[in-house]
């Protein structure tokens, strides 16, 4: 038996996905943070390495006859390969990459990522060619996870007799606008992240201080995908974008509103599996790629997996 490996290593945790060449999920993996750029690229090595033998199991890695992981950022494989130890050859490529096979079969196309960091980019035989923003809060990631929880707590300071400044502040834990800003200015950025949620609460429940920072955001993450200029499907991904949240339903509605009909990318995981078997597989690649992602790759099928996937995980941690 043949099997390949799929990996997305974000800047939170490491995913990994084991599969036959044809398409049967035999294993999934977790682990810690893999980012090399955040965390050196020997301790993201033994991250995702750590997620892969946890997706193996008891199957040996020298039945892995290649593997694919999604990386943001510039990588090296040495350090991984090194690591996994696995029968086959292994490719690195950036996490746009696996957040756009998630999602579409085609070679070419748009991905759009919202979670933390917000990123266009466009995709041309598996590689990206172009970029829009992914900059970083400093800089960019406009109308990311991140971009909510900063817009939040400007609101909050410069409006603090409004309703919604009471939930910033409360998440805060502070008693005045001049304890927000010294509570921000010392960049607590888990808790800055953790307001995006909250944003996306309040918008749902009719607030409409919180729904003018969401429909910000949903121009910002429109304008960041036009300025691509890429034709063929675009995908969404990222916890803002394949999660149920209010983000993703105005770029939805906006995005219909042009005639587009875009898919979400649920699994980067799989998605980085299915670039690592289709060179192997018996099976077509749109029939590799539904086997290993959705039995029923509709929009509403897609969108039902998503709200599950987010009730799920709000019990536990935040999305994105």
């Amino acid at each position: 038996m043949k099997l390949v490996v799929g990996v997305d290593a974000g800047g939170t945790c490491s995913r990994a996905v084991v599969a036959t060449v044809d398409g049967e999920v035999v294993g999934r993996g977790l682990a810690g943070p893999g980012n090399p750029l955040a965390h050196g690229p020997e301790q993201a090595a033994a991250q995702v390495a750590g997620a892969v033998r946890q997706a193996l199991g008891g199957h040996s890695p020298a039945l892995v006859a290649a593997a694919v992981l999604g990386i943001a950022g510039p990588a090296g494989t040495g350090p991984f390969a090194a690591q996994l130890r696995i029968g086959g050859p292994v490719t690195v490529v950036g996490d746009a990459v696996t957040a756009f096979a998630s999602g579409s079969a085609a070679p070419a196309g748009a991905v759009l990522i919202a979670g933390t960091g917000a990123i266009a980019a466009a995709v041309h035989d598996h590689q990206v060619v172009r970029t829009s923003d992914g900059l970083g809060w400093l800089l960019g990631d406009e109308g990311s996870g991140r971009w909510l929880g900063l817009q939040s707590v400007r609101f909050a300071v410069r409006n603090w007799a409004r309703p919604f400044a009471a939930r910033v502040a409360a998440h805060a834990g502070v008693g005045s606008s001049d304890d927000l800003v010294y509570w921000a200015q010392a960049l607590p950025f888990t808790a800055i992240d953790g307001l995006a949620p909250i944003v996306c609460a309040a918008a749902a429940d009719g607030d409409p201080d919180a729904g003018a920072i969401v429909d910000a955001a949903v121009a910002c993450l429109l304008r960041t995908l036009a300025d691509l200029r890429q034709d063929g499907p675009v995908v969404l991904a990222g916890g803002l974008l394949a999660g149920g949240s209010p983000v993703q339903h105005g770029v939805l509605k906006a995005l219909a509103g042009r005639g587009l009909r875009p898919r979400l990318g649920l699994d980067p995981a799989a998605g980085a599996a299915w670039l690592a078997a289709r060179r192997l597989s018996s099976l077509a690649p749109d029939r590799l790629h539904q086997a290993l992602l959705l039995p029923d790759t509709s929009l509403s099928a897609r969108l039902t997996t998503a709200g599950r996937e987010v009730r799920a995980d709000s019990a536990g941690r935040r999305t994105g």
